[in-house]
């Protein structure tokens, strides 16, 4: 089986694994991840929302539906 390189996030992941946290920092650093990536995909679903011309009026529709 051939390996793949890694890609940067993983290098810059292992940097960091080289660390030893407390518990209170990997929790803390969980927590950055988390609203990182919550963050962006907030802003991708408002984008998407935003070009289909989605409404609130859109949304009691899905909810209705069924």
């Amino acid at each position: 089986m051939q390996s793949q390189p890694l890609s940067n996030v993983q290098e810059e992941l292992l940097k960091l694994y080289s660390q030893n946290l407390s518990p209170e920092e990997l929790k803390e650093l969980k927590t950055v991840l988390g609203k990182y990536f919550a963050h962006k995909a907030t802003k991708e679903a408002d984008r998407i929302w935003d070009n289909k011309k989605y409404s609130n009026e859109t949304m009691d529709a899905w909810l209705n539906e069924g």
